[in-house]
């Protein structure tokens, strides 16, 4: 019962890490406890408003176990942090998704793990030095992590998959059953085969900017480092950059004439060739 109603109350409207983390630490990390509660003890906790504690009040139970069975069915993995196959990486972020939805062949291991994230509208010259760092490093036994976006996420999964038995994952920002955008529901199928999808949203949810933007910082906790091929002053590419360096991530950028990647190198990431893909990872 814990699992079911661990993942209800993650997919609970409104709530996000920060206040699932203040319910559990509020009710003495007892889920049913927080289920059992009722609104006036709901909204004691810090960020738990009125619309919050009803969305708490008003959770099913037994649709959310029909809901897991049918995604079971189709073939996605529920991991929540209780559970031996969450990425240790993960533990360590703040923030961490309390529940992870996956499709594909699941490593347990992220020992080499790198992530490769830029525009996606990259130049000529981005998309051949994309090609050039995921195949390398996947080459090197390295996986590759992206997030199936146009431009250079797309460029970096499908370098990875051109190395035999090369594998990438791909952290979305929509179900892992509801594939975006479209135009990479062919590449998706080619991921699950090679490693894995994984999302943090209902399996069958639809993009939205919220979640777009807050799996950046699963791409980037996921990931020794996080390379920024070719990227504009915002955007998804530099949020990454961002989230890398709160967690203590180790920020590459090609050096070319992109101004997000003139300002990260200006301010600390390291350069790196995309003819010798070298990282100095453990320098860190």
């Amino acid at each position: 019962m814990f699992d079911v109603a661990w993942v209800a109350l993650s997919l609970t409207p409104g709530i996000g890490t920060k206040t699932l983390n203040a319910l559990l630490a509020h009710f003495g990390h007892d889920v049913d406890a927080i289920l059992n509660a009722d609104v006036n003890m709901l909204q004691e906790v810090r960020g738990v408003g009125p619309r919050i504690a009803h969305s708490i009040k008003t959770i099913d139970l037994e649709w959310t176990e029909r809901a897991i069975a049918r995604w079971q069915k189709a073939g996605v993995e529920i991991v929540t942090p209780r559970h031996i196959h969450y990425p240790l990486r993960l533990r360590d972020v703040d923030d961490a998704p309390p529940t992870l939805f996956l499709c594909g062949q699941w490593h347990h291991s992220f020992d080499n793990a790198v992530a490769i994230v830029g525009t996606r509208q990259p130049s000529i010259e981005a998309i051949q030095a994309a090609t050039k760092l995921a195949y390398r490093l996947a080459e090197r036994g390295y996986t590759i992590i992206s997030g199936l976006a146009l431009g250079i996420d797309t460029v970096a999964h499908t370098g990875a998959l051109a190395v035999n038995g090369g594998r990438t994952l791909a952290v979305l920002g929509c179900g892992v059953l509801n594939i975006y955008p479209q135009s990479n529901r062919e590449l998706a199928k080619r991921i699950v085969a090679s490693h894995a999808l994984l999302c943090e949203v209902s399996p069958q949810a639809a993009p939205n900017p919220a979640s777009l933007v807050a799996r950046n910082r699963i791409i980037s906790g996921l990931s020794e480092a996080v390379i920024i091929v070719e990227t504009d002053m915002d955007g998804g590419a530099m949020h990454a950059a961002r989230r890398a360096h709160e967690q203590g991530r180790r920020v590459y950028a090609v050096d070319n004439d992109a101004p997000g990647n003139r300002m990260l190198l200006a301010n600390g990431a390291l350069a790196i060739d995309p003819d010798t893909a070298t990282l100095d990872i453990y320098d860190c």
